[in-house]
């Protein structure tokens, strides 16, 4: 398992990253009973110019994407973890702790990570607080549908 950049120039790997995307996310959306998720309204043209930066994570032997990661600067001295998935058949390998802590090594200077998710999406929650994220907001952006914000703000 290795941990790269990720160039969405390349026709093949956005068709995989794309995929990966809708797999992941479509398991999300089922988890929080909100199917309006912005990764999956996504097509490969607006995936293709999000302006993130992706860190992928890619089995050795077959070249396979097994999860990956999209960071934005959204603000000032802050970074924001924009994305994270894993493929359904990787779960609780460690995917999601190793691109995290790949996105924490490229960027060691940020005084605050930013992320949110569904506040039903126990998993995501479990791996954000395990890495010193706190919630600081929930907003419900649909009927029964709540997004949770968290931050870790360097000592």
């Amino acid at each position: 398992m290795s941990i790269q950049s990720l160039s969405l120039h390349d026709e093949d790997t956005l068709g995989q990253l794309w995929r990966l995307q809708h797999v992941a996310y479509r398991l999300e959306a089922k988890m929080i009973g909100f199917q309006d998720i912005p990764p999956l309204l996504d097509t490969m043209e607006t995936l293709q110019n999000c302006g993130e930066t992706f860190y992928v994570c890619l089995d050795e032997q077959d070249g396979e994407l097994l999860g990956a990661v999209a960071v934005a600067e959204e603000e000032k001295n802050t970074l924001t973890i924009t994305r994270m998935m894993v493929h359904p058949d990787h779960f609780r390998k460690g995917i999601a702790a190793s691109l995290m802590q790949h996105v924490f090594a490229e960027h060691p200077d940020v005084p605050r990570y930013i992320v949110s998710t569904g506040t039903l999406n126990q998993p995501a929650v479990n791996l954000y607080r395990r890495f010193g994220f706190e919630p600081v907001e929930a907003v419900q952006i649909a009927p029964g549908v709540e997004l949770t914000t968290f931050y870790k703000n360097k000592l």
